[in-house]
């Protein structure tokens, strides 16, 4: 009896106090996620106030909230959401976490920190909170098309965050590292979520649907909640995070279709033990840790913010998505949270790291969940300086890159091409994996190559471990280079569905942008598998070599991308002029709808390919851009589209700058994606009445 008065005076001391904490943070407008946390620092044992807690009992607690929480976000993930947000979030997600794991570890060792620890801070920093997002668009009312990108890009990260979770867990419980013991991890984590997916996609749905069809609320909480235990307790059994089971078995449960009602029914109940979680998290906070460690914090924060805007912005913009859109889902996405706090908690309990790390992880959260508003409501106008500021050329293949990546999967592919790309793809990834491998193998196993060679041939140690790592270097050098050849190869097949080549004798007049595109997407090819093999192979790497090698690598693709654009704005302001001319014909007829070009501006694309659609708009004497600059009208920033032609009586401005003033009456040529042309002759067109 007295342990169980003892568990409700916790359980009361906690709820009561994290209540109190989060009206005063609602009342300020702040997230409640700070309520939790000031809540927990209250009654922790690091700052003197008489209402400390058991740390065991909350601990326990906790360890539900985390169970759930990880229930819910799987709720959210299902492989039908995984198939709509596409490709392009996925590659957005895979660069963007792979960088930061990759800076988070360049960081830790600068500090001085274990590699395992480096590790692990590469993990905290690469994730974003999806609680957070969600709570701060709500708040801003942020909607668009960024806000979908955002939430595409979240859902991959949380995949992401799940596999680092599963992988830590078991290296960080595994002792030794060998390059036998990894592959064995590797193959034992395979084979255990293909068994646990394999058989509750059989069972789990299923017996959703038929517990949802009672209509009894409470049935499907009880066996809701019923699944997520089990799952969460299989993977603990096979010494897996409990948040990997829970996670699952909420995706398993979304691919029920019920996944809303469900939902509804645990919502309250994650809620309740997710603010215990929280609150312990906050019991975890000392003061006086976060200030010896306060250096770490500040770069780790900054690094966090400038990191994530950097990444996410340049895969965004690599994946086809304009400078605004990109830019602003970079600034959304730059915060870390509960996935954060997960494994750094892992860390600590498996003590893979030191109790410094967990309330670093900590503040570093607090800081960026607190910048979070203010990002998101800077997005939009850092995005158009970012595109004022942006050279002629990127501004020039900003608007036709686009278009060209809607053709490139929008086309039609005969069967040969289909095997070429697939071939190229197993190549690359084949290519790619034996890097990794040789890299790692070569790492773990130097001890005992090293031995081999003083005893067999009478190297000297250093004279061994030389051989072995030149022995390595060369037989990895033709890999890395057909990796390189392989990802142009696949440019150039992709490439070639968006601007086919002309027939062999006649003038290719699309080959500037195509040798762009090439350029693009090669450079897209090597940043999806180069940034994960960077990010992998660090911690068996010299400190900065591998660094050096990828950054030498896409220095000398960025230098042939210039080049190759320099070319295209040739390419541009020719076929600029030919809209031109295609415009004059028009002139003093009547405005027609976007499906009624003129025969000579639709003729453009064959004439001059890569110049996408051009659509042809006139502006009314009551539209909005009257007597207003392409800056002030901030068209391109707002919609993707881009104006490469204007025509008004008897003038011709080919490429116009943002100085130029529309006027009632003239006739403009919009480039872009069809949905960035659809809005902007929208915006043009809408009356100001």
């Amino acid at each position: 009896m007295h342990g169980s008065t003892e568990f409700l005076q916790n359980l009361a001391l906690v709820l009561c106090v994290a209540a109190a904490s989060t009206v005063v943070f609602q009342r300020l407008r702040q997230p409640v996620i700070f309520g939790y946390l000031l809540a927990g620092l209250i009654i922790g044992p690091h700052v003197p106030i008489p209402l400390a807690v058991d740390q065991s009992t909350v601990d326990t607690l906790s360890e539900l909230g985390v169970i759930l929480l990880m229930f819910g976000l799987g709720l959210e993930f299902s492989l039908r959401k995984l198939m709509q947000v596409g490709s392009t979030a996925g590659i957005i997600a895979v660069i963007q976490s792979s960088a930061m794991v990759w800076l988070g570890y360049l960081l830790g060792r600068a500090f001085g920190w274990t590699s395992l620890e480096s590790v692990y801070a590469g993990a905290v920093v690469a994730i974003s909170s999806t609680t957070i997002i969600v709570k701060a668009f709500e708040e801003q009312g942020a909607t668009g098309r960024y806000t979908e990108l955002v939430f595409g890009v979240l859902i991959i990260e949380d995949l992401i965050a799940i596999f680092l979770l599963a992988i830590l867990t078991t290296v960080s419980a595994g002792g030794g590292v060998s390059f036998t013991a990894l592959g064995a991890t590797a193959a034992r984590l395979a084979a255990f979520l293909a068994g646990l997916i394999g058989v509750g996609l059989l069972l789990i749905p299923r017996l959703v649907r038929a517990v949802v069809k009672l209509d009894r609320p409470e049935t499907t909480l009880v066996a809701s909640i019923g699944i997520c235990f089990a799952a969460a307790l299989l993977a603990l059994a096979f010494g897996y995070s409990v948040a990997l089971g829970a996670f699952i078995a909420g995706s398993l449960v979304a691919e029920s279709g019920e996944e809303k009602t469900v939902e509804h029914v645990v919502a309250p109940v994650r809620d309740l033990f997710a603010a215990v979680f929280f609150v312990a998290v906050g019991m975890m906070i000392d003061p006086a840790m976060i200030v010896a460690h306060w250096g770490a914090i500040l770069v780790l924060t900054v690094a966090v913010i400038v990191g994530k805007v950097v990444f996410v912005s340049i895969g965004a913009f690599l994946s086809g998505y304009g400078t605004r859109t990109s830019v602003q889902s970079g600034m959304s996405l730059a915060q870390i949270g509960e996935f954060s706090f997960i494994i750094a908690g892992v860390g600590l309990a498996s003590g893979a790291t030191r109790g410094f790390l967990y309330p670093i992880a900590v503040a570093v959260s607090a800081i960026t969940t607190l910048s979070t508003p203010w990002l998101i409501r800077a997005s939009g106008p850092f995005a158009a300086y970012v595109d004022r500021k942006l050279p002629k050329r990127l501004q020039t293949l900003a608007a036709l890159y686009g278009s060209w990546l809607e053709r490139v999967r929008s086309s039609p592919s005969a069967p040969d091409e289909r095997s070429d790309v697939r071939r190229h793809v197993r190549v690359l990834l084949i290519d790619t994996v034996l890097i990794g491998a040789i890299i790692i193998g070569t790492a773990v196993e130097i001890e005992p190559l090293t031995e081999i060679l003083t005893h067999s041939f009478a190297f000297s140690v250093s004279g061994a471990r030389a051989a072995t790592f030149a022995f390595a270097a060369v037989v990895a050098l033709p890999l890395l280079l057909g990796m390189m050849r392989s990802a142009r190869l696949l440019g150039a097949a992709l490439a070639a569905r968006a601007l086919p080549a002309a027939a062999d004798g006649t003038l290719d007049l699309g080959a500037a942008p195509r040798r762009v595109l090439v350029v693009m997407l090669q450079l897209v090819i090597v940043c999806i598998v180069g940034v994960p093999l960077v990010a992998i192979t660090q911690p068996f790497l010299p400190l900065y070599e591998g660094t050096l090698l990828f950054a030498i690598v896409v220095v000398v693709l960025g230098f042939v991308f210039w080049q190759r654009v320099t070319n295209l704005h040739g390419h541009a302001r020719a076929g600029a002029e030919v809209i031109v001319a295609a415009l004059a014909q028009q002139l003093g007829k009547d405005d027609e709808p976007a499906d009624a070009e003129p025969e000579a501006l639709t003729l453009v694309h064959g004439m001059l390919p890569g110049m996408g659609d051009p659509v042809r708009v006139r502006i009314a004497a009551d539209s909005p851009a009257v007597d207003r600059t392409l800056s002030q009208l901030n068209l391109r920033g707002l919609t993707g589209a881009t104006v490469l032609a204007i025509t008004r009586g008897a003038e011709r401005v080919v490429l116009p700058i943002g100085a130029e003033v529309l006027h009632a009456g003239d006739v403009l040529a919009l480039a872009g994606t069809q949905e960035a042309v659809a809005l902007a002759t929208h915006l043009l067109r809408r009356s100001t009445v």
